[in-house]
């Protein structure tokens, strides 16, 4: 905790000094800014009688807000009107998604620090991401090297009663000077997947996951071959399927994929994801229709471009997973005090 305390104090710092502003986005909102459907319902209607309408649905017109409204998945969407009217900002605050997995790398609730920039594409955006990391983990290495140290020799413990083949390569204070003092690998989301679809694991069947067309979604396993086995360094994945992307992400001229990117992670794989957005009008309306989203739910969003919009970018980066790779720790329901998890929501 007082590593995260640090972490915390971390971020704040590096977009303050970069003259970023800070801001809150609503916490209950309409919007599923993924697209995902993943989402807690907020209601206060009563779940055993639920007031219906003409065709048998749920009549959300009696509901407190008088429409379906959910806990936030990303304060992405409002970020961008932010950024559009103050050039760079970011937020730093509480997401959900009611995703049942029961996984070392996965909550119900976590927190996510979330920048968007106006006049930025994607190369600016990776950049401010790279040096944001590097920044943020170097003071965490000059205010908790203490506490790093513990957590060093605890995980080198825990290590020797693991596998060879299960131990990590190298140390935690390594591991995070690793990232500090490498560049990070960029490469497209078509070179990741020749690699991987190349890779003895995935010819002698070794991945859970197989590669075999282009276009899947990449897996933990592929991230972190990538990270750890391949290029062993931090790697960034630039311009993916557009299939398996959100709809506010830029199309790029191929018709084929996004300006989107991930930065994956050894220990954990990806720990942030961003893109440019669409700031073409005619283009995002075609990707909200073909996506069948309520253009009525997101006339504000369109409304950014249909009066003068310029391009701008973000990412998100969720706030548990940078503090499990700084601290070491296995299982992401260690680095938050209260987890929420599938069926577990104690104290």
């Amino acid at each position: 905790m007082r590593v995260r305390s640090a972490l915390s104090f971390a971020v704040h710092k590096f977009f303050q000094e970069k003259g970023f502003f800070y801001i809150n986005t609503p916490i209950i909102t309409g919007n599923d800014a993924e697209g995902a459907g993943e989402m807690f319902r907020v209601t206060t209607l009563d779940l055993k009688a639920p007031p219906l309408n003409e065709k048998g649905f749920i009549n959300y017109k009696n509901d407190f807000f008088g429409k379906e409204t959910n806990l936030t998945v990303s304060g992405q969407l409002e970020a961008e009107s932010y950024a559009l009217g103050l050039g760079e900002v970011y937020t730093f605050g509480p997401t959900f998604r009611a995703e049942n997995s029961n996984t070392t790398r996965h909550l119900a609730e976590f927190w996510m620090i979330e920048p968007e920039m106006a006049f930025y594409d994607l190369i600016d955006n990776m950049n401010l991401a790279e040096k944001f990391i590097t920044s943020v983990l170097k003071d965490v290495m000059k205010n908790c090297f203490e506490d790093l140290q513990y957590l060093d020799d605890r995980l080198a413990k825990e290590d020797e009663k693991k596998p060879k083949i299960e131990r990590n390569t190298i140390g935690l204070i390594d591991r995070i000077n690793f990232v500090i003092n490498n560049d990070f690998k960029r490469i497209s989301y078509t070179e990741a997947f020749e690699i991987l679809r190349n890779s003895k694991p995935n010819k002698k069947k070794k991945f859970k996951y197989p590669i075999n067309n282009w276009g899947v979604d990449l897996q933990s396993e592929h991230e972190r071959y990538l990270v750890e086995k391949h290029f062993n360094c931090p790697v960034i994945l630039f311009d993916y399927p557009s299939n398996i992307k959100a709809f506010y992400m830029r199309r790029n001229d191929d018709g084929k994929t996004v300006r989107a990117m991930d930065i994956l992670f050894p220990g954990i794989g990806e720990i942030v994801g961003g893109s440019q957005r669409e700031e073409r009008l005619e283009v995002l309306e075609k990707c909200i229709d073909d996506l069948k989203i309520d253009r009525k739910e997101l006339w504000w969003y369109l409304d950014l471009r249909r009066f003068g919009s310029v391009p701008h970018s973000g990412f998100g980066l969720g706030f548990e997973r940078l503090v499990q790779f700084t601290t070491g720790m296995n299982n992401i329901r260690d680095v938050i005090p209260f987890p929420r998890t599938p069926q577990n929501a104690s104290f």
